[in-house]
């Protein structure tokens, strides 16, 4: 458990909420081939839009992309069942693996009372196994999945969500979004947030010049660059 005694720096955001594939785990690549297996088991191919669309966006818009696409039959449901176990073999060698400075980025803002959240477009197991994996779990009181909010970004849906789980919607401006892709820029800031995009996980390339900031990796994330973006 994070320490009750901690005292919050209040010059640091009212919360910080991360997205999850592509900034703190390096799972994008793992995602994408866990959809693209479960839609073979249904006789169906991905083509590239579709493989590039996996990433950054919720299960709710995939799901309706491909189903739609490939008129598929499944519930949203069976195609996360589908494609967790297809996903949990393919990381059955090497297990989560956490970004660049991710988990010790994670030990330092909790160190700093500052309240964490996750808002992920994976589902609610995905975003489990990942967290656990990692080993950072505990510091999360707030961890959300796809069947959590009704729309994915770029809407401001997961966002605003943990924002209000965390007590802190009313703080959205003091609010920071950490995220590796254009829908999730997008979905911070139009959930009122200061957003930070970070290149390390953006295997595809998207566009993160939308955030307040961009950096390499989570390290670059210090205490002051956090106090400017909020004060």
């Amino acid at each position: 458990m994070v320490s009750r005694a901690v005292v919050k720096d209040v010059s640091l955001p009212a919360a910080i909420l991360f997205d999850l594939d592509g900034t703190l785990v390096d799972s994008e690549r793992e995602n994408v081939e866990s959809v693209v297996l479960a839609c073979r088991r249904l006789g169906s191919e991905l083509d590239d839009d579709e493989r590039r669309f996996i990433v950054g966006h919720s299960w709710n818009e995939i799901h309706a992309r491909l189903a739609k696409a490939h008129g598929l039959s499944v519930s949203m449901d069976q195609m996360i069942a589908s494609a967790v176990d297809e996903k949990r073999v393919l990381l059955e060698r090497g297990g989560h693996r956490a970004l660049p400075s991710a988990v010790e980025t994670i030990h330092r803002l909790a160190a700093a009372g500052v309240p964490l959240a996750i808002a992920s477009g994976a589902s609610r197991v995905e975003v489990r196994d990942a967290i656990q994996g990692i080993g950072v779990a505990r510091f999360f009181p707030v961890a959300l999945g796809a069947e959590d909010y009704p729309r994915g970004k770029p809407a401001p849906d997961p966002y605003l969500m943990a924002m209000d789980r965390l007590g802190v919607r009313a703080e959205a401006n003091r609010c920071v979004v950490i995220e590796d892709a254009t829908p999730g820029v997008l979905a911070g800031k139009a959930a009122g947030a200061r957003v930070i995009g970070v290149r390390v996980g953006n295997f595809v390339g998207y566009d993160l010049s939308a955030s307040d900031l961009v950096v390499d990796t989570l390290a670059d994330i210090t205490d002051d660059c956090l106090r400017q973006l909020v004060r």
